[in-house]
């Protein structure tokens, strides 16, 4: 359907009243990612080409959010809530450039696919005017009823609206609609507001196109790809929905979870083939992991890059700007933050390295810290390769550590260290026998003397 021009007009006026949040609500997370991207993504991978955004309060946050994921995107605000027929018209000058193709999305059904997407714009590429999207809820309360007759769709009836034997239907509206192009204003134009909100009802297009003698036609779609949200408890239901999706598609494509439930993924997280992951592992935005590599249990990784056969955890913390070379180890109880450990480097327990470059084959020992901050700016740490880093060691930034050098264990090293040189910053050890004794003998004198 290349050939064919497309327009989405994605609905997204929604208030987080309900949410109990002042973020609109579209701008709430599913996987790391706002629900409206989620659904402009599906549609850019449909082959949407162009974006109406309807907006309603929290305009600014949710366009400025639209023109970044999708460039171009036009920005329309609905200042009266008056129905979704009259929502999809604030934005009339986009609609009036007349796309072969014109969807109407809902910013907060963020798990439609942009497989049903396509098979919409299929049915209006064979010559339908109108396309609805249906589903079938285990319990249709609530929703509208789509009635068709010999395979036509001839109306969509809300249930307040609808008669006993129209709500006894189990076939029900999705919400999402799709347009010939050239329909659309007209269909649009012709909705009144003869129901009982005293709204202005997209559906209400079906019974006027009927009217007209254009064709409609209604598709199906899997219960779990439409649901709406509108609360904290739906947001959390989509939200598992989504991660069953994100670890089944991972592990198809020849990714290792040994718990899948235990682990939670973000929109973004790029995993090669033959990657294990342990259970209770959570990644953030950002992360890349790169064949064969092996992520222990509870760990957590954010903005981070791993590379081939380098391991993490368990109960590691990897942070933005973290990046393991090939083979490296970060282990157990370490945290990395803005910093690169070299191929095969060991930083092993207890350490914090933040701001630094470690090298090639350096052994980074426990509880070793790289002090980077002052209270005002950062500084770098660098560690050369083969470096030898011992326990208990603080690095204090900027400083370098030379290749093949040595810290011993303990020190405060402030100053640059020469390569294969040994430093040692800590205060000579004094040994004065019998203090213990005396010590304690003090002690149990002074308390008999307050008794």
């Amino acid at each position: 359907m290349s050939d064919r021009s497309s327009l989405a007009v994605i609905l997204a006026a929604g208030e987080g009243t309900r949410m109990r949040s002042q973020r609109p609500k579209v701008m709430h997370p599913v996987g790391g990612l706002p629900m409206l991207g989620h659904v402009l993504a599906a549609a850019t991978r449909a082959g949407i080409g162009r974006f109406a955004l309807v907006t309603g309060s929290g305009a600014e946050a949710v366009g400025g959010f639209a023109r970044k994921s999708a460039p171009g995107a036009d920005i329309f605000e609905q200042r009266e809530r008056l129905g979704t027929a009259h929502a999809v018209l604030a934005a009339r000058s986009a609609l009036a450039e007349q796309a072969d193709d014109v969807l109407v999305l809902y910013g907060d059904t963020p798990l439609v696919t942009p497989e049903t997407l396509e098979r919409m714009r299929a049915e209006l590429a064979k010559g339908a005017a109108v396309v609805v999207l249906g589903f079938r809820p285990a319990v249709p309360t609530g929703y509208g009823r789509l009635i068709e007759q010999d395979g036509r769709l001839v109306a969509i009836r809300e249930e307040r609206d609808a008669s006993e034997a129209e709500r006894q239907i189990g076939f029900c509206n999705a919400g999402l609609m799709a347009f010939r192009g050239e329909s659309v204003l007209p269909l649009l134009d012709a909705i009144g507001n003869h129901n009982a909100k005293g709204e202005y009802y997209l559906t209400d297009a079906v019974e006027i196109a009927n009217a007209q003698a254009l064709p409609v036609v209604a598709i199906e779609a899997e219960a779990d790809e439409v649901l709406g949200v509108n609360t904290r408890a739906e947001l959390a239901a989509v939200e598992a929905i989504w991660q069953t999706r994100a670890r089944q598609a991972a592990m198809l494509s020849g990714v290792t979870m040994l718990a899948p439930h235990t682990v939670y993924l973000s929109h973004d997280t790029l995993i090669e083939r033959d990657v294990t992951i342990e259970q209770n592992v959570v990644f953030g935005p950002g992360v890349r992991i790169e064949e064969g590599a092996i992520i222990h249990a509870f760990s957590h990784v954010e903005g981070a890059r791993i590379e081939r056969g380098a391991t993490v955890g368990p109960f590691a913390r990897l942070r933005p700007g973290a990046a393991l070379g090939p083979q490296a180890k970060v282990g157990n109880f370490v945290e990395v933050k803005n910093a690169e450990i070299g191929a095969g480097a060991k930083v092993s327990h207890l350490t914090y390295i933040g701001d630094a470059k470690v090298g090639a084959e350096a052994n980074i020992g426990a509880g070793t810290i790289t002090c980077n901050y002052d209270g005002f700016d950062k500084a770098l740490t660098v560690i050369g390769e083969g470096a030898f880093i011992g326990s208990n060691s603080a690095l204090v930034a900027p400083v370098t550590i030379g290749d093949g050098a040595y810290v011993g264990s303990g020190s405060v090293i402030t100053e640059d260290v020469a390569p294969d040189a040994l430093a040692i910053g800590r205060g000579r050890q004094v040994e004065k026998p019998g203090w213990a004794a005396r010590f304690r003998a003090m002690k149990a004198l002074t308390k008999r003397t307050r008794v």
